[in-house]
């Protein structure tokens, strides 16, 4: 499967940006992690997209040249980018590269994130990224009640 013609385009998100981030989120996060259960509902994601994410956060969106289409969106929250994710069939297009560097480019300190233990491919991911695993949890910090890591990057 190809990317599509015209390249893609990182900018920063703006209101009319909320549901298409949401739901790159939702069918990145279906297809990335079947068995973690979800939190909230569809609604409830794109509300929070909606009134708490692209509001005030530093959120970003990849945007597909030809078609205008968010397809992937990225959140940094100080030194922690706080979310990644990418519409299924846009992985392994560089676009996520893309998202890293810019986070490094944000965070040029230093940066934290968390992943799944599940989630194989992302951890990889980071890794490949220069991101290092130093602290596994049994998931009662998160809302999920699922495993999970955190990662730090230091220049």
């Amino acid at each position: 499967m190809t990317a599509g013609p015209g390249p893609v385009v990182l900018r920063r998100a703006g209101a009319a940006d909320a549901m298409p981030a949401a739901d790159v989120w939702l069918r990145s996060f279906s297809t990335a992690l079947p068995t973690v259960v979800r939190a909230h509902s569809d609604d409830a994601v794109r509300a929070y997209f909606r009134d708490v994410v692209v509001p005030s956060r530093e959120t970003w969106v990849a945007e597909s040249g030809d078609e205008g289409r968010v397809v992937g969106v990225m959140v940094l929250a100080g030194d922690e980018l706080s979310q990644l994710y990418l519409d299924p069939a846009w992985r392994g297009r560089g676009v996520g590269d893309r998202f890293v560097a810019l986070a490094k480019e944000r965070g040029p300190r230093g940066l934290t994130l968390w992943a799944f233990q599940v989630n194989g491919p992302a951890r990889r991911f980071y890794e490949r990224h220069g991101f290092v695993a130093v602290e596994y949890t049994d998931g009662s910090g998160n809302e999920e009640g699922e495993p999970d890591v955190r990662y730090v990057w230091r220049p």
